[in-house]
């Protein structure tokens, strides 16, 4: 489980959120909502700790992350805006790459499935500087099937997917959680009536000045 308490963020003399607290647990996808400037990102990248959190206390399974950041870490896939890819290196090699970075390998028929999942299959070896944006982002999804993590944490994994790719997108946010996987995501894509979600509004932990 996931359990954020009392959470705070200030950017700019400007309180974005505060007193925010929730929970995330295994089977759940939580859409996190709010206008622009609301601090969506503000709160994925403060939970991964790429932006300071003013106050407040981040659990993963009963122990806080600034005491023992290192399970977390561990079952955690995070895509941000920045994909993280290098340019220069075809899908194969980010992929390896950022293996490398959580000390794991994969064989390449492992890689070669996991692109071919987001369909990419014929594109293993082409630079990515040459790849479309919806392209690089496909790469960066493909993460999601190498490091097999139960917590998913996504800003706007949408951004410049074909309609074909949003319902398969939607079919493996489904298929995660059936598995007992947790998905935490900001996006202004919108889903289905049926699509099992709850929706965390950031407009409800700003402050009433703001």
């Amino acid at each position: 489980m996931l359990a954020v308490s009392n959470l705070s963020a200030v950017r700019d003399d400007r309180v974005l959120f505060a007193n925010l607290s929730f929970s995330l647990q295994a089977g759940e996808i939580v859409q996190v909502v709010g206008a622009n400037g609301t601090g969506k990102t503000t709160l994925l990248n403060g939970l991964m700790g790429l932006a300071p959190l003013e106050e407040g206390c981040i659990s993963w399974s009963d122990v806080s992350i600034d005491d023992n950041p290192l399970p977390f870490k561990k079952n955690v896939s995070f895509i941000g805006h920045l994909l993280g890819l290098k340019a220069l290196l075809t899908p194969v090699e980010n992929l390896q790459f950022l293996a490398q970075l959580r000390a794991q390998s994969h064989p390449l028929s492992v890689i070669e499935l996991a692109l071919s999942k987001v369909g990419l299959s014929g594109y293993e070896d082409v630079p990515v500087a040459s790849l479309s944006a919806g392209q690089k982002r496909r790469v960066a999804l493909a993460r999601l099937f190498l490091e097999q993590s139960p917590l998913w944490v996504l800003d706007e994994p949408f951004t410049a997917i074909d309609h074909a790719g949003v319902l398969a997108l939607e079919g493996w946010l489904t298929d995660h959680a059936q598995q007992g996987g947790m998905i935490l995501l900001t996006t202004h894509h919108v889903f289905s009536a049926d699509f099992p979600l709850r929706r965390l509004d950031l407009a409800h932990y700003r402050p009433k000045a703001y």
